[in-house]
């Protein structure tokens, strides 16, 4: 990541959430930092552009062809027989930038307007899954909690149809920005969409046709309709606080329950923090997460008992490579797959 401010340096995150700011804002409210944004310029209270550089491997490194392929073109040989490899040279990386308005600082309620860890290493884990098979080709997505909406714009470049949603108008707003900052990097018959998901409202969400506006976020009757398409659900860092994990998996089991092929990939970060209760530092909003789902593969159980109604598998990160540039993972982010289980009779 590069911070966009004129001689700005390149920086990496530190292994722990910044402690919160003291100085709050004009409301009074506490302020957070992710530190995927240490190093920007300190008290930076409005919109910063940072610079994310991508590297993927490149698409062919094989050094020759194989004559074992049926596929294969047909192999030459030399005056001795021997097979002729054509070998690439200096093989060149699909590099591109993707530019992220955010605020360096936040009230815990704006957090969706930072770039935080968890979005970076699903980012990694998105394009991995773009570089290495075609799965993610021409689906319907949806990313829930999207923040400022970097991963469903990384999946706009294979996907036909991307919803981005979150909630409040200046999380969202900060979005569309995002969206027109890269519209270059999407493929050209994806469709982007904006959209308000209040995850303590009812689902699907209600519809209004012919807004009054063009920068409002409704959702109009088709739009719905492609909403139940989506196979892939998408969501970073939105475990961070009981009443809010609550609402995510209300609303994630009214998404699924009607369609058990739709699959959720969830990256969060574990925080900890020292408790009286326990006498000991715990990550309870990560423990409190743990009691929806239940380990498995879920291929091979799709029922579980009645108290729990989701199945997940952890992601291996240390098969993921770091396409994205200049950010620290730690050792306390996780990728799980989630899908839905029917619960027992």
């Amino acid at each position: 990541m590069e911070c966009g401010e004129e001689n700005a340096p390149r920086h990496t995150a530190a292994p722990e959430i910044s402690p919160s700011l003291q100085d709050g804002n004009d409301r009074g409210e506490e302020l957070v930092m992710s530190e995927v944004h240490l190093g920007c310029p300190p008290n930076h209270s409005g919109p910063h552009i940072s610079h994310f550089t991508i590297s993927l491997p490149p698409r062919d490194e094989r050094i020759g062809e194989s004559c074992n392929s049926v596929k294969e073109k047909v192999c030459e040989v030399d005056g001795d027989g021997d097979l002729v490899l054509t070998r690439r040279r200096n093989p060149q990386k699909d590099s591109f930038v993707i530019t992220i308005q955010h605020n360096i600082t936040s009230s815990i309620p704006r957090v969706g307007l930072q770039v935080w860890r968890a979005e970076l290493v699903l980012a990694d884990f998105v394009l991995h899954m773009m570089h290495k098979s075609s799965s993610f080709d021409g689906i319907v997505a949806l990313e829930l909690g999207a923040g400022t909406g970097l991963v469903g714009m990384l999946l706009a470049r294979v996907a036909n149809t991307v919803f981005i949603t979150d909630h409040g108008d200046e999380v969202l707003g900060n979005c569309v920005k995002n969206i027109h900052l890269n519209a270059g990097i999407f493929h050209h018959k994806a469709s982007v969409y904006v959209r308000e998901l209040d995850w303590n409202h009812q689902w699907p969400p209600s519809v209004v046709e012919n807004s009054p506006s063009e920068q409002s976020y409704y959702w109009s009757v088709s739009e719905v309709e492609e909403l139940h398409k989506a196979s892939l659900l998408l969501a970073a860092d939105v475990i961070y606080s009981d009443d809010l994990t609550d609402a995510f998996f209300r609303v994630l089991e009214a998404i699924m329950s009607n369609s058990p092929d739709k699959v959720l990939y969830l990256a969060l970060e574990k925080r900890y923090n020292f408790t009286i209760d326990d006498l000991d530092v715990v990550a309870n909003g990560y423990s409190h997460f743990r009691s929806y789902i239940k380990d498995g593969e879920e291929e091979d159980d799709l029922e579980t008992e009645r108290s729990c109604s989701f199945i997940g598998r952890l992601i291996n990160l240390e098969e993921i490579p770091q396409y994205v540039q200049e950010y620290d993972r730690g050792n306390d982010v996780e990728i799980w797959q989630i899908r839905y289980a029917r619960p027992k009779p």
